[in-house]
C-alpha cells in the first residue's frame, strides 16, 4: 500500500465542491473567449486510451469495458448532463441509443467523439430552451389552478413534442416562482423573482458554452469509470491539483472562499489569516465583477465566467499581485483593489479541540471531556513524496490536542466524525494506532483476493482513557475503518445516526502523465482515481454497504437521507474474509451499551429538540414518498407550514458542509453525547467500586 492510496466519498452535497469553493491556480484564457468544444485533440485521445487500460486491467472488479459498461456510461453521461430531463427530447435520446453498445470500444480506440456529438445537441437545446424560458417568465401564471409537477426523478420522462417541452417548463418556472416569493431567507415580489430566474438561465446557458474540452472529457471519462463504481472516476489537471491542495490543506492564493451566484462570483468566506484576511478590503458578499491576475493583464470582465475560471485568474504564486474589480455589498458601488497573494493554510479542515465541563464527580468537581472535530483524513501528500519531515498530518495534529487533553487531565475524549468523508489510508491507520496499543487496524483485499492486514506498529497509546465516537451517514472510508477497529476492539463507543456512509473500497491515485510517459515529471493529463481494493474490520466484515453500525444511536435526519453508499450506482457488493486475532478491552460491553441506551431515551423523551427532531423526521418520511409537489399556492403554504422536505433535508446537508460553521458547537446534540460520557464515567465508577 502506498501513501497515493486514498479514499473518497462522492456526497450529494447541496453548494461548493472544494475546487469550486477555494480560489484555484494558474492562467487561463478567459472563458468569455472561448469557444464551444468541436473535436477532441490527440492529447485527450492518448488520455482516454490510457484510462480504458487501466479501468479494464487494475480495478478490483476485474471485469473488461463490455457492452454493459457502455450502457452504464451512456446513462450517467446523458445524467449528468440532464438529470431533471428538460432539454433533450425523447427523440434525441432515441437517435443517441443506437449507440450505446459502441461506446466502450470507441473508448478503447481512444474515440470520445460522441461525448462532443451529445454535447452538441445538448447546447442546441439549451438555447432552444432559454428563448422558451424567457416567454414563460414574462407570462402570467395563474396559482389558483389545482395542479401539480413530478417531483421524483425516476418518473420523470423525456419531452417527445415541443408542446410537452413547453409544458414541462411552464410547471417548473412556476414552481420556482412559487419558491422566491415564499423563500424563508429572501423573499420575492413577482418581478424581482422573475428577474432572478431570467439571470439564473441565461447564466447556466453562457456557463454550458464555456465548458471546454478538458471539463468534457472528465464528464465523460468519468461517465465511463463510474460504470465500475461510483468512487472511479477521471480527475482532469486542474480537478488532480485541487485534489492535492484539499490533501495538503495548503494553497497559494488571496484566501477567499468563492461561490457562483445567478451569473455573479461572490465572496462566501474570508479565510483567517490568509491575505484577503490581512488587507481587510474584501468582504463577504462581495461581487467580484472583474480580475487582472498580474500587471502585464488586461481586466478582464467575470460576470457569467464559470467560477473555475475566476478562480484560476486569482490565485497564483505567493507575493505576486491580483487586482479585483467589486461591487461591495456595503455601497453598492464598484471599486477596484490590489491584493498581493501569500501562502493560505486551510484550517476548516484540520483538526480541532475543546474542553467542555459536564457532570459531577464523585468528589463534586465536574468531569472534563475534550472533544476533537476531524473532518478529514488529511495528509500533504506531495511532502510525503518528498520526504519532508514534517508534512502536514492528521496524525500529528491530533496527537498535538491529546497531548494537550492528558495534561490539562481531561476524563472522556469525544471524537467527531459526524462530516468526515474520508481520506488518506495512511493516516486513519496511524490515527487509530493512538488509541490502541498495537494490532491489526484494517485488512485489504484486492481484484487477486489477496488478503493483507495493516496493524498499528507503534507501541503505546496517546489516548487510554474511555472514548466515543460520533459518526454519521456522511462518515466514510477512513472514518469508517477507524470507527470499525475502536468497535472490534471493544476500545470505544460509537454515537450517532443508525450507521456510517458504508464506503469500504480504496482509491489508488495513478497519474496519467507518468503512466503515458513513462517517468516522473510528465506534461500534466491528470489522473484517474480508481477503485483497486475493498478494506474490511479485523473482525473480517467489510465496511461496505453496511457501514459501521453505532452502539448507541441518536434521531437526526442524515439516518434517513439518500447519501450512503447503497444510494449510489452500482456499488461494489458487501462481503467478508476471515477475521484476525486482536485484543479486545474491556472499555464495552453489551450490558454497558444497553444500560446507556435506556438512560439516553430517558433523556430524549423530556428533550423538546430531539422531540422535534422525531417529529420531523416523520414529516420528511411522508412527503419524501410523495412523487408530486403541487402548484396551487394556498396548498404550498399549507404544505410548508408542517414541513418542507426537501428544503430540510437541502439545510441540513448545508449545515454538514458549512465552512462558516463553528468547527465545535455545543449544542443539544453535543450535548446529549457529553450526558453519555458522563454516563458512561459514571457506570465505570460504579463497576471499579464493586
Amino acid at each position: 500500500m502506498t501513501r497515493s492510496n486514498v479514499f473518497s466519498h462522492r456526497r450529494k452535497i447541496v453548494g461548493l465542491s472544494f475546487a469550486a469553493a477555494m480560489l484555484v491556480a494558474a492562467s487561463c484564457l478567459p472563458s468569455a473567449l472561448r469557444a464551444d468544444p468541436v473535436a477532441p485533440t490527440a492529447s485527450q485521445r492518448a488520455i482516454t486510451r490510457t484510462v480504458a487500460h487501466l479501468l479494464a486491467h487494475n480495478h478490483l472488479s476485474g471485469r473488461e469495458l463490455d457492452d454493459e459498461v457502455s450502457r452504464r456510461c451512456m446513462k450517467a453521461f446523458l445524467k449528468s448532463l440532464d438529470p431533471w430531463k428538460l432539454y433533450f427530447y425523447q427523440s434525441d435520446i432515441d437517435e443517441l441509443m443506437k449507440q450505446q453498445d459502441e461506446l466502450d470500444d470507441m473508448v478503447r480506440d481512444g474515440d470520445i467523439s460522441f461525448a462532443y456529438t451529445v454535447y452538441a445537441i445538448y447546447l442546441q437545446r439549451i438555447d432552444e430552451r432559454i428563448t422558451l424560458i424567457d416567454e414563460l417568465l414574462a407570462a402570467e401564471h395563474d396559482f389558483t389552478v389545482d395542479e401539480e409537477m413530478i417531483s421524483d426523478r425516476d418518473m420523470v420522462q423525456y419531452a417527445r413534442t415541443a408542446a410537452e417541452a413547453r409544458d414541462k417548463w411552464r410547471k417548473r418556472i412556476k414552481y420556482s416562482l412559487l419558491e422566491l416569493k415564499h423563500n424563508d431567507d429572501d423573499e420575492m415580489e413577482g418581478e424581482e423573482a422573475r428577474e432572478k430566474l431570467t439571470r439564473r438561465y441565461h447564466s447556466l446557458a453562457k456557463r454550458m458554452h464555456q465548458t471546454d474540452g478538458e471539463e468534457l472529457l472528465e464528464m465523460y471519462l468519468t461517465a465511463m469509470s463510474m460504470a465500475f463504481d461510483p468512487h472511479t472516476s477521471y480527475m482532469s489537471p486542474a480537478t488532480l491539483e485541487n485534489f492535492e491542495i484539499l490533501m495538503g490543506l495548503e494553497l497559494e492564493g488571496i484566501g477567499a472562499s468563492l461561490q457562483s451566484i445567478d451569473g455573479y462570483t461572490v465572496v462566501k468566506k474570508i479565510i483567517q489569516g490568509g491575505a484577503a484576511d490581512k488587507d481587510g478590503r474584501l468582504k463577504v458578499e462581495d461581487k467580484i465583477v472583474g480580475a487582472r491576475k498580474d500587471p502585464e493583464s488586461e481586466m478582464v470582465d467575470t460576470v457569467d465566467m464559470k467560477l473555475s475560471d475566476v478562480v484560476k485568474m486569482i490565485r497564483g504564486p505567493k507575493d505576486t499581485v491580483v487586482e479585483l474589480e467589486l461591487i461591495s455589498v456595503e455601497t453598492k458601488e464598484r471599486r477596484k483593489i490590489k491584493i498581493t497573494r501569500a501562502k493560505i493554510e486551510l484550517k476548516d479542515s484540520e483538526a480541532h479541540g475543546a474542553i467542555f465541563d459536564n457532570g459531577t464527580k464523585p468528589g463534586g468537581q465536574p468531569y472534563k471531556i475534550g472533544v476533537i472535530d476531524l473532518p478529514s483524513f488529511y495528509m500533504d501528500m506531495d511532502g510525503a513524496r518528498r520526504g519532508l519531515p514534517n508534512f502536514r498530518s492528521t496524525t500529528r495534529d491530533v496527537r498535538r490536542i491529546l497531548d494537550d487533553f492528558n495534561a490539562k487531565e481531561v476524563d472522556a475524549l469525544v471524537l467527531d466524525l459526524r462530516r468526515n468523508g474520508g481520506g488518506s489510508l495512511t493516516e486513519a491507520i496511524n490515527l487509530t494506532g493512538l488509541f490502541i496499543d498495537g494490532g491489526p487496524v484494517v485488512q485489504v483485499k484486492d481484484g487477486k483476493d489477496q488478503v493483507e492486514a495493516f496493524r498499528d506498529v507503534n507501541p503505546g497509546t496517546s489516548w487510554s482513557g474511555p472514548l466515543v465516537v460520533l459518526t454519521s451517514k456522511f462518515s466514510a472510508s477512513a472514518s469508517e475503518i477507524l470507527a470499525g477497529a475502536i468497535q472490534d476492539y471493544k476500545r470505544g463507543l460509537i454515537v450517532g445516526d443508525h450507521a456510517t456512509h458504508g464506503k469500504g473500497t480504496v482509491q489508488n491515485l495513478m497519474d496519467l502523465g507518468q503512466k503515458f510517459f513513462g517517468f516522473a515529471n510528465a506534461r500534466p493529463m491528470g489522473a484517474l482515481k480508481i477503485t483497486t481494493q475493498q478494506f474490511y474490520r479485523p473482525n473480517g466484515d467489510s465496511t461496505q454497504n453496511r457501514g459501521v453500525v453505532a452502539d448507541l444511536e441518536l434521531p437526526s435526519l442524515t439516518t434517513h437521507l439518500d447519501v450512503g453508499e447503497t444510494d449510489l450506482d452500482y456499488p461494489v457488493a458487501f462481503d467478508s474474509v476471515e477475521a484476525l486475532d486482536f485484543p479486545r478491552t474491556s472499555y464495552v460491553d453489551d450490558a454497558v451499551c444497553e444500560r446507556l441506551r435506556n438512560l439516553s431515551e430517558q433523556r430524549l423523551d423530556n428533550s423538546e429538540d430531539f422531540q422535534k427532531v422525531i417529529k420531523n423526521i416523520a414529516r420528511y418520511k411522508e412527503q419524501k414518498e410523495r412523487k408530486f409537489v403541487t402548484l396551487n399556492e394556498a396548498k404550498y403554504l399549507e404544505e410548508r407550514a408542517e414541513l418542507n422536505a426537501e428544503a430540510e433535508e437541502r439545510k441540513t446537508i448545508e449545515n454538514i458542509s458549512d465552512p462558516d460553521k463553528p468547527a465545535i458547537e455545543r449544542d443539544y446534540y453535543l450535548d446529549e453525547a457529553l450526558d453519555i460520557v458522563v454516563d458512561y464515567l459514571n457506570l465505570r465508577q460504579v463497576a471499579k467500586v464493586n
